[in-house]
Parts: C-alpha cells; structure tokens; sequence
C-alpha cells in the first residue's frame, strides 16, 4: 500500500531546484527599501511579488497587512530574517530574482505545507501559482487544545465553513479548510514568522478570502504537510 510516508519520502527524492521557471525578464525599475511605509516604490514592489508568485493583494501602493505577509512569506523564501519589511537585503534578492516561487514537487494539483520553511504554496496542474506565510502548529502542549501539532502526511479536505469566524476544538477559525480532523487551513489575524498556532495551518483573513473567492482549495483538495 502506498503510504503518505511513502508519498512524502518520493516527492523528496524528485525535487527539483527552487526556483526553474523564468516570469518576468522584462526591464525593471530597481526598487528601493521603504520599510514598511505606502508609496509608489510599495505599489512597485507589490508588482514585483505578485508576479514572483507572493500574494499581495491589490499593487495599489498601502502597505497593510496582506503586503507585510507577502514580503514576509519572500524573506523565509530565500532564508532572509523574516521582518515583513522591505529592508535593502529584501528589495536587493527582489531587484535579482527573474522566477517564480515554487514548492518541492511540480506535478498534479494540492496545497503544500512546508512547516520548515513556514510556507504553503498553492499548485494547480503543476504550476505554483501563489506562495503564502503560514504559521504551524507550535509543538507546545496546552491544557485547553492539548499537543499543538501539524501533523505530516498527505491528506485532503474533507469540510469546509464559508463563512465567518467559527469557535473550533482548536480556537477561532476564519472561513476553516479542514483536513485531518479538526485541523485546518483557516484564516487569522495573527500570522507571525514562527510556527506559533493551536496545530492548524494559519493564513492571513485576506488571504483566506483571496482562496475562497477564487475556489483554490475546493473540498477534496489534497493537503501534503511536511517538514
């Protein structure tokens, strides 16, 4: 029987590079560090992710949340300390890259749950379209949701809530994706850099929106966690 351990242990074995897939070789005005302010130069870099697969939510130039999440989500991408700001390291690895982020495997359609990168990456027929901050399960045992765990493996949604916030065995949890029992991928406004959460898979609320307005992760979606 083919196990997910088995699975895991083949997708791993097929992986290739990071980054293979040029998008964007067109000229470009180098972009500057802004920190975390609003501006022309964030609507520039807010271009520049999208592009390069980083959810931002509209280029209009607002630094809010969906933005620093993004930035956030490129940092651990490229093993930069994880600020969320558009510091001069970040925007000189934003002026260099040329291609698309990507998962480990490249073939067939799931989400994919990096814990050790803090990443999930949305592929449809092989294509990554978007990469996106999460926060994991902590690891840390608490007295009222028990072992905070994301457990590894591959699964699939089984159930979903449209909307709204709903009360969960594992916190509150913003329109949830459910995969392994009362585990989600569920929206938050807390998605820090760490692994951090009750053993769900955080997102941001505007990034849950962005999956559920446009059907990215329908029931029978298969989940693949892994380290």
């Amino acid at each position: 029987m083919f196990t997910a351990a088995m699975f895991t242990a083949a997708m791993l074995m097929a992986a290739a590079p990071t980054m293979v897939r040029a998008t964007d070789n067109s000229p470009r005005v180098a972009l500057v560090a802004v920190g975390a302010t609003s501006g022309p130069a964030t609507a520039a870099a807010q271009a520049r992710l999208t592009k390069l697969g980083f959810w931002t939510g509209a280029a209009n130039g607002a630094y809010g949340f969906a933005t620093f999440q993004a930035v956030m989500a490129f940092q651990k991408y490229f093993s930069l300390p994880p600020t969320g700001r558009l510091d001069q390291a970040t925007v000189d690895q934003l002026n260099t890259v040329s291609e698309r982020a990507r998962g480990v495997h490249h073939e067939g359609t799931w989400v994919e749950v990096d814990k050790a990168k803090q990443l999930v990456f949305i592929v449809v027929k092989g294509e990554t379209l978007w990469t996106l901050n999460t926060s994991t399960g902590s690891g840390v045992t608490n007295s009222e949701f028990g072992a905070a765990v994301t457990p590894n493996g591959l699964w699939k949604v089984k159930r979903e809530r449209p909307v709204g916030w709903w009360r969960g065995e594992l916190g509150e949890l913003y329109r949830p994706k459910y995969f392994s029992g009362n585990v989600a991928i569920h929206g938050s406004n807390s998605v820090p850099k760490r692994a951090a959460s009750h053993g769900c898979v955080r997102l941001s609320v505007e990034a849950m929106d962005f999956i559920w307005a446009h059907d990215l992760i329908p029931i029978a979606t298969k989940i693949w966690v892994h380290d």
